[in-house]
């Protein structure tokens, strides 16, 4: 017998950036759990079992707003709202964009902020709003212990070692600070209107890193390892459901302990 306090079956969720290693997890997750899932993404490929997708790219208002109709006219105006899709600088990124701060691309910015703030901030407009005017909602925007904290940059030690320059880049932690605070904006602004509105912190998701970054990683975490991808699920579902009916403005931090130290 499923608890009513997290019972999401028959309601509708949107997960932007759904395809990628933690959205499809969410996905499948809230699929599984009976929800109808709407993925916005620019891939469309192996979409998650009881999903379905949808091109779209974040950093666009009319590509988000014609789904968003899409989305609407099928199932009716979405419940909850997982703000995922996100960029960051790649491991094999170009030298200029992991070199030091005083030359870090500018180009490089716009493009992580577009996704990570722009992007976030386009969706709540289209699908937020629509949620406010149905009275009902749960906004999910899912940012980084990186914005909550400093990149600890002794973690990339080992590829300064191997001859690299490696400075972890500026514009993420930037991007995923700026979402905390959008979080709790749209939570004072919305809550009248019945739409909750929470930050997820997550810490460091393990994939297949290299065996130095993971030992430096566990030396650093209470927990000693990274984050697995599914234990970040939990959490989604506890702030889509009715059973944080009275959590807004909040910051669920699953990290493992990295930010008590």
């Amino acid at each position: 017998m499923s608890d009513p306090l997290f019972d999401l079956s028959g309601r509708v969720a949107v997960v932007t950036g759904g395809m990628g290693q933690l959205g499809s997890v969410y996905a499948a997750g809230l699929a599984e759990r009976g929800m109808r899932v709407a993925i916005f993404d620019l891939a469309e490929d192996d979409v998650p079992d009881g999903a379905r997708a949808y091109v779209v790219d974040v950093t666009e208002r009319a590509s988000i707003e014609a789904a968003a109709r899409e989305v609407e006219a099928e199932w009716g105006v979405p419940h909850v709202l997982i703000n995922n899709a996100g960029l960051d600088s790649p491991p094999d990124a170009p030298a200029e964009e992991v070199g030091p701060f005083e030359n870090y691309p500018e180009a490089s910015f716009d493009a992580v902020m577009d996704v990570n703030v722009k992007g976030t901030f386009l969706c709540c407009q289209a699908i937020g709003g629509a949620m406010a005017r149905a009275g009902r909602g749960s906004i999910v925007n899912v940012s980084s212990v990186y914005g909550l904290l400093s990149p600890v940059q002794d973690l990339y030690a080992f590829r300064r070692e191997h001859g690299e320059t490696f400075v972890k880049p500026v514009a993420y932690s930037v991007s995923k600070s700026a979402v905390l605070n959008l979080t709790r904006y749209l939570a004072t602004y919305w809550a009248k209107a019945g739409v909750r509105v929470n930050t997820l912190t997550l810490a460091g998701v393990w994939n297949d890193q290299p065996a130095e970054f993971l030992e430096a990683y566990a030396a650093r975490v209470p927990m000693g390892r990274m984050l697995d991808a599914s234990e970040a699920l939990g959490a989604v579902v506890f702030l889509a459901s009715d059973g944080s009916s009275y959590v807004t403005g909040a910051n669920v931090v699953v990290d493992g302990g990295w930010s008590a130290w």
